[in-house]
């Protein structure tokens, strides 16, 4: 995930002025890389939609601080990933049982999918989420933006606001408590350290 998207210094300025346009267009330029965050680190929940709003609206609020110390696409996904795990942590209290997914986890990546791998790679997805739901939400958020996302550690950092070492502290151990969770599911075999190969 590139964090570096262009971001334009008048349609900042003009949208912490207030100006409805100048708004619009940042979230038309931004909207497409916070959904993919958010789906990633909620994978399928119904509510995903409702969290990428709940994002924009944190923005729009607080756009007004924005000062500029670091770059406005870093900035945006720091308010998304917040937003998301709020919502994991919010979704968590309410329901005392496990979390009940929607029924399609996030698309594939790649374009045209043989129907049997399409229906392997739905159920990896759906295994690798319900392990997901057993890390706490930040070890989830640094998986999911260095593993699925891309992110360096540091840029994770800058992300998350947090120490460097903390960053690859949490990861070590979302590592390893993915890897035991899904370590017996012969479909993750291949994946994980000391697999087939």
């Amino acid at each position: 995930m590139d964090l570096a998207l262009p971001a334009n210094d008048d349609i900042v300025a003009r949208s912490q002025a207030g100006d409805a346009a100048a708004f619009r267009e940042l979230y038309r330029t931004h909207r497409p890389h916070v959904a993919r965050l958010v789906q990633r680190i909620l994978g399928p929940d119904s509510e995903v939609e409702d969290v990428i709003q709940e994002a924009f609206l944190q923005v729009h609020r607080s756009l007004p601080s924005f000062q500029g110390s670091s770059l406005l696409s870093t900035w945006i996904h720091r308010v998304a990933v917040n937003v998301a795990l709020q919502h994991i942590r919010r979704r968590r209290r309410q329901r005392s049982g496990p979390v009940v997914m929607t029924p399609d986890p996030p698309e594939p990546t790649t374009g045209d999918v043989a129907p049997e791998e399409d229906v392997l790679w739905r159920d990896r997805m759906r295994k690798l989420y319900a392990a997901l739901d057993g890390l706490s939400p930040k070890k989830r958020a640094v998986f999911v933006l260095h593993e699925i996302e891309g992110l360096s550690a540091e840029e994770i950092a800058k992300v998350m606001r947090a120490p460097l070492i903390t960053v690859r502290t949490r990861l070590f151990y979302a590592r390893k408590a993915l890897y035991a969770a899904l370590a017996a599911d012969p479909a993750f075999r291949e994946f994980l350290p000391g697999g087939d190969r």
